[in-house]
């Protein structure tokens, strides 16, 4: 009975570090959404907590007004889905291989792997590497660079590793190869993995700023986060405009940061429910054997 009642009170200081945890996470998106919906005097007053103070939509306006932000929008949407099937395709590819122990080479190949995630060329390097490879103001500067991850590389190979190697021996038996292992027995085992890493460079790739800003001058090629960025950095005028009295309609940068970040935070959110269940396997990989 005793036991019982520790087992209680352990559950509930866990409830409440997860109830506080969770308000950390959500009070600062919902004063986000607070600003990008209040008026500029409420704003500037510093009355804006978590809910909107004299709803105004005119930020919103700026932003989905915009065609070129739309645009940057939608091509983003594109570069995200390309990228990940990209990357898990390549990561994939060279994670299986690196399972097996009669591969020769496979630790010196490992070793190398590892290397990668503590040391680099510099971004200078990275910089001269996509000019001499003529990929500047391309797409493919955007995703040939962060093609593979070595640490979800590493992740993927220890899941395949933990693949009963009879199932592989059946189907050997039965005259599969490699390929056809990896396609039907390996892979459709491996679908909590492969959603977790595809969300993690998913989200990677759609919160990637620098590498656009470094590789790419064609407005057409922005990405969503260097559109807001540009579209931020260009609004700071109106800062003068308000202290001037001239035009207070004008949304202010605060507010139209706000929007932008909404704007470019809720179409990432919708993807997680999708992938939730697999999400939550996905993250317990290693925790339990057996």
């Amino acid at each position: 009975m005793r036991a019982y009642g520790n087992d209680k009170i352990v559950d509930a200081m866990i409830m409440v570090v997860i109830i506080t945890a969770g308000l950390f996470c959500l009070l600062p998106l919902l004063h986000i959404f607070a600003l990008s919906l209040s008026a500029n005097g409420p704003i500037l007053s510093g009355k804006v907590t978590i809910l909107p103070v004299e709803i105004d939509f005119s930020a919103y306006k700026a932003v989905f007004g915009n065609a070129a932000m739309i645009h940057s929008l939608l091509f983003t949407i594109g570069l995200v889905v390309l990228f990940t099937a990209i990357a898990m395709l390549m990561t994939i590819m060279a994670a299986y291989p690196l399972t097996k122990p009669n591969l020769k080479g496979r630790n010196f190949f490992l070793l190398l792997i590892v290397l990668t995630m503590f040391f680099s060329g510099g971004m200078i390097p990275e910089y001269l590497l996509v000019k001499n490879l003529h990929l500047l103001d391309s797409i493919w500067a955007l995703i040939l660079p962060g093609m593979v991850n070595a640490f979800y590389l590493l992740i993927i190979k220890t899941f395949f590793s933990s693949i009963p190697v009879e199932l592989e021996e059946s189907a050997r038996m039965d005259g599969a190869n490699y390929f056809k292992i990896l396609w039907h027995v390996v892979l459709p085992l491996s679908l909590p993995v492969m959603a977790t890493l595809s969300l993690f460079y998913a989200v990677g790739r759609w919160n990637g700023f620098m590498d656009a800003l470094l590789y790419i001058t064609k407005s057409e090629l922005y990405p969503l986060q260097l559109k807001l960025y540009e579209m931020v950095i260009n609004s700071q005028v109106n800062d003068m405009a308000i202290a001037e009295g001239l035009n207070a309609s004008v949304p202010i940068p605060e507010s139209l940061k706000a929007a932008s970040i909404m704007f470019a935070t809720i179409p990432i959110l919708l993807v997680y429910p999708a992938l939730q269940r697999y999400f939550i396997s996905g993250m317990m990989i290693g925790a339990v054997k057996g």
